[in-house]
């Protein structure tokens, strides 16, 4: 269960000058945003009003000194908070309720907010997220897709990954995050394509060899769904003495591959996906792999389809990433807090209409 944010965010640099037109502790200006966004408000003006309308609600839990703030005084402060302090500070609270990462699977994985696209640029983020505990670890900005390559060791090097997982797409299949990865006495399973070709072709030859040969062992899996049939047969090989490339990988055991065969209708497709991993057990190599896709799944489907992120159009100074950083606030404490026995957006709908469910989500228990 995540603790009351309050005091993790109570020591945040505060963006604006000390003068007389200061009027709203930072606290309440962050705690107001917050408990809108978890009711589904997602615009200024109605967060602001949502705010009047809770008034008496808030006070249980906020000094609120000069009444509720303006929608412009919402937006300009969460717009200059420096995203990098605010994420280290969410960072510091969700570590409160998961100490330890050890047999997480931490997936890695970029994401664009479309909405905030000015000038033919969007803000891009990478983001951590740990699949077992279903909970976002950490998010950082990222100067275009192209960029996570540097990303994503400074994040990685805020968690403490002793015994976790890391799974990677393409673009995080780095020698130094393998090394990375291995001391911080993490595995990793990291997905190869052509950005390296060699390697890639010479995994793709070896594995497709072995496997027409049937001489990998094979873990399948079936899912049906709306007509869809989707078979993926995992298998690994850690006969890769002959690999050239593979003393320049620390920690390099295996190398796998996943075929998936997707049956629509009467129309078939096959698609093959190649991984360099530290792992050797075919079983949790394909657990792994499919594990990664929670990140697609549970987070970023929540965001944009329960929180309209994907078409969210802040653009003002830094409101882009922390308002998606508080979002990543709203969907922890709405799937740890309070009941689990509704979907999400239920959840969502009685946070917004129920007080006493919202300050359990906030806080773990009920008002008194």
């Amino acid at each position: 269960m995540l603790p009351d944010p309050r005091p993790y965010f109570a020591d945040l640099t505060d963006p604006r000058r000390e003068t007389k037109n200061k009027l709203h502790k930072l606290t309440d200006i962050i705690m107001l945003v917050f408990c809108a966004v978890l009711s589904g408000i997602e615009d200024w003006v109605g967060m602001e009003t949502f705010a009047e309308e809770k008034e008496s609600w808030f006070r249980q839990f906020l000094e609120l000194p000069n009444g509720i703030p303006s929608h412009d005084t919402l937006s300009d402060v969460i717009g200059r908070l420096q995203p990098g302090v605010f994420a280290d500070a969410f960072l510091r609270w969700v570590q409160s309720a998961l100490p330890s990462l050890a047999g997480e699977q931490i997936c890695l994985d970029g994401k664009t907010l479309r909405g905030s696209r000015m000038n033919g640029k969007a803000v891009h983020l990478l983001s951590a997220y740990a699949t077992k505990a279903r909970l976002v670890l950490m998010q950082t900005g990222v100067d275009g897709k192209s960029n996570e390559i540097t990303a994503i060791p400074e994040l990685l090097s805020c968690l403490d990954l002793k015994g976790a997982v890391v799974t990677i797409d393409a673009i995080g299949c780095q020698k130094t995050i393998a090394e990375q990865i291995i001391q911080a006495k993490a595995d990793y399973v990291l997905a190869l394509k052509d950005n390296h070709p060699q390697l890639c072709d010479d995994v793709r030859l070896w594995l497709d060899t072995e496997a027409d040969k049937g001489s990998l062992d094979v873990h399948e899996t079936v899912d049906k769904d709306h007509g869809r049939l989707e078979i993926r047969r995992y298998s690994l090989s850690r006969d890769i003495a002959g690999l050239l490339q593979k003393p320049e990988w620390m920690g390099l055991q295996a190398v796998g591959r996943v075929e998936s065969t997707r049956l629509i209708g009467d129309k078939t497709t096959t698609e093959r996906r190649y991984y360099l991993t530290s792992l050797t057990g075919l079983s949790r190599f394909a657990e792994t792999v499919r594990g990664h896709w929670a990140i697609e799944n549970s987070q970023h489907w929540g965001l944009d389809v329960q929180f309209g992120e994907g078409a969210h159009r802040a653009r003002k100074d830094h409101s882009p990433a922390n308002l998606a950083l508080i979002r990543r606030m709203a969907l922890n404490v709405i799937r740890h807090n309070g009941s689990s026995k509704h979907s999400l957006r239920l959840r969502k709908m009685r946070a917004a209409i129920n007080d006493d469910y919202r300050f359990e989500l906030i806080f773990g228990k009920e008002t008194t």
